[in-house]
């Protein structure tokens, strides 16, 4: 059970660093598509901060405890914060990059949890997974070219 919470505590933690690098992103917003950016990144940043207390709450249910100091969240996170001055396309790319990360660890993690017969956190990674793989693609479809509006 040691290794379902270790995992609960790490996506927990991945969970803020991710939503705070998206409200980075999201008051650095800037250029022809700065609205419709500036709004997903306050959208995805929303989605991922509600994920928070669903796996800090599970770390109790399995017998656990959350992560609760602030200054245990970078030590346990292994999504990196957010730093320096990107362009919006940076800021894009590392958020991606971002969710790779996280989705793989969700399968490991899931998948874990699943042939410990902990089917009620093995769950809980499958539908935060979902969270992470669409906001993916919504990023990745961003950086897609020829639509003719984008061009470079």
């Amino acid at each position: 059970m040691q290794e379902v919470i270790k995992s609960l505590q790490r996506q927990q933690a991945n969970a803020l660093v991710l939503y705070l690098n998206y409200k980075k992103y999201h008051w650095l917003s800037y250029g022809p598509l700065f609205r419709d950016l500036h709004l997903l990144f306050e959208e995805h940043g929303g989605q991922v901060l509600a994920t928070i207390d669903e796996l800090a709450e599970r770390s109790l249910v399995v017998g656990g405890a959350p992560v609760a100091d602030p200054d245990q969240y970078l030590k346990v996170a292994t999504v990196k914060p957010s730093s320096g001055t990107l362009t919006l396309k940076g800021m894009v790319e590392e958020a991606i990059a971002n969710h790779d990360r996280v989705i793989d660890e969700l399968h490991q993690d899931a998948e874990m949890a699943s042939k410990g017969n902990d089917i009620g956190t093995a769950d809980l990674f499958t539908r935060i997974v979902q969270v992470h793989q669409k906001q993916r693609w919504f990023l990745r479809e961003i950086l897609r070219q020829g639509d003719g509006l984008v061009t470079s």
